[in-house]
């Protein structure tokens, strides 16, 4: 086994990520294409991202994540995790709207309540 060391990984045959392939020359992997860390509760704001040029706050547990740069299509995925942090109670968040620029999430304790929530981390893969 080899150990690549490094300090820039850059695709040179195309705009996209670079890709991890096996010996085969089969897709194993991607990285990320954006992710964001943020606090929804009282001030909205970002403590960390990347590929995120902004966060807008809809209303109640309602949120826009802005790409710094598009994806080439909206079929991508969203995980995520969101938490109350005074209690450190689990609650639910969902993605409810993708476009090439942007993602549309939602968090709450319920179905049909919306609540703000401190602690929110999103990832996207895809395209």
């Amino acid at each position: 086994m080899s150990t690549l060391k490094t300090g820039t990984v850059q695709n040179n045959t195309g705009t996209g990520a670079p890709l991890f392939k096996n010996n085969a020359g089969t897709e194993i992997g991607q990285l990320a294409k954006a992710w964001i860390n943020f606090d929804g509760q009282f001030t909205v704001s970002i403590r960390d991202d990347f590929n995120v040029s902004s966060l807008v706050d809809n209303a109640t547990g309602d949120y826009t994540i802005n790409f710094t740069n598009a994806l080439s299509n909206a079929n991508f995925v969203v995980a995520a995790t969101t938490a109350y942090e005074f209690n450190h109670e689990p609650r639910i968040i969902a993605a409810i709207a993708y476009t090439t620029s942007s993602v549309r999430v939602e968090t709450g304790y319920s179905a049909f309540n919306n609540q703000d929530e401190q602690i929110n981390n999103v990832v996207i893969f895809g395209a």
